[in-house]
């Protein structure tokens, strides 16, 4: 049975959808892993400075202001946590036929899903400029561009 213009539209829309959240997840994925791994190396640094304050008898911050945080809250277990517990292509989509809708007419492009609309755009109408009066007893531009204070 051959699609309608409606549900090709909504097939073309929901595979480009399904493209950008697999890219989402990608790109979290990877920067989780990168701050997984940042936050491990604060930890062994922390423990050099630490071994270091203690041979030398000196008092240097272990951590910065950010590591601290991200350590206090036990940053790198929870981060390794979500990453275990989810994989990638884990929320598989199955294609269902798409009841016919709008008399099977495609709807209107939009941007949200990267459709160029055309025709020609609706533009507000500018405001209207108000024009200032002169002051009765006011010089002439030219005149008061001559004056001098003294």
């Amino acid at each position: 049975m051959a699609l309608t213009a409606y549900q090709t539209q909504f097939k073309r829309r929901m595979k480009r959808a399904i493209r950008l959240r697999a890219k989402a997840d990608q790109k979290a994925r990877r920067y989780t892993k990168l701050l997984s791994d940042a936050i491990g190396a604060a930890e062994d640094a922390a423990m050099q400075m630490n071994a270091l304050n203690q041979i030398y008898g000196v008092d240097v911050s272990t951590y910065t202001l950010l590591t601290q945080a991200l350590h206090a809250d036990s940053g790198q277990e929870v981060l390794e946590d979500h990453l275990a517990q989810s994989t990638p292509g884990e929320e598989e989509v199955l294609f269902n036929q798409v009841p016919d809708g709008n008399g099977g007419q495609e709807l209107p492009a939009n941007p949200l899903f990267g459709e160029v609309v055309a025709g020609t755009p609706i533009i507000a109408p500018a405001p209207v400029a108000m024009a200032v009066a002169p002051e009765k007893d006011a010089a002439p531009v030219a005149a008061r561009e001559t004056e001098t204070l003294d």
